[in-house]
């Protein structure tokens, strides 16, 4: 069968942009399209700025967040309350949290959610790091600020079952963000009324199980 590319190096450049989430090859072939028109500088400086981030990006020792550094600017900031931490999925929460300007803890990045269908378990993500770092002392509250979906009901309630035993507070955010939706999606204002309006993840437990 003839390729519908008048280009090999066009069609190889299209599988490799339609292979990012969300980018079918309609928008793969616009994409690739609109770089062929830009000056070789901006292809250039668009490519290394992409390696570069795969080659030097870190994850911070402390909250596993995305950073230039060893520490993350989160982390390092005096200013917060380390007392608290807020536990999410990835950086994408962390982002629009952050937006918010309704929470002045820590964070930790858990890097997933427990789904045995997708093959992830515990061991997956950063559950026990969390606990060393409740562990070690000096935490009074966990914010369980994951999606409420099944997968996210379940990862709180894991991670509550290994913190009880813990003198911390665990709480969870309060349910203005309906069942099913995604965290990142959920705009500021009502995001922000739930972390505020967080309450204790065993009474939030009790309320689900009925």
């Amino acid at each position: 069968m003839n390729s519908p590319y008048p280009s090999t190096l066009l069609e190889n450049a299209v599988n490799e942009f339609a292979r990012l989430p969300g980018i079918g090859r309609k928008s793969a072939l616009r994409l690739v399209l609109h770089l062929l028109r830009q000056e070789e500088e901006n292809v250039t400086r668009f490519t290394e700025s992409v390696l570069r981030l795969k080659q030097e990006v870190k994850y911070c020792a402390c909250c596993h967040n995305i950073s230039d550094t060893d520490l993350c600017g989160i982390c390092a900031d005096k200013t917060r309350d380390n007392s608290v931490i807020c536990v999410v999925e990835n950086i994408k929460e962390v982002m629009a949290i952050e937006k918010t300007v309704q929470f002045n803890g820590l964070y930790h990045v858990l890097g997933g959610i427990i789904s045995p269908i997708d093959g992830i378990g515990p061991s997956n993500l950063e559950i026990a790091s969390l606990e060393e770092r409740v562990k070690a002392g000096g935490i009074r509250e966990v914010i369980l600020a994951l999606s409420a979906t099944m997968e996210g009901d379940t990862t709180n309630f894991y991670i509550f079952r290994k913190l009880q035993h813990y003198p911390v507070k665990v709480s969870i955010i309060a349910r203005g963000v309906s069942i099913g939706d995604e965290i990142e999606y959920a705009d500021e204002v009502t995001l922000g009324r739930s972390i505020l309006n967080r309450t204790p993840f065993d009474e939030s437990y009790k309320l689900l199980s009925r």
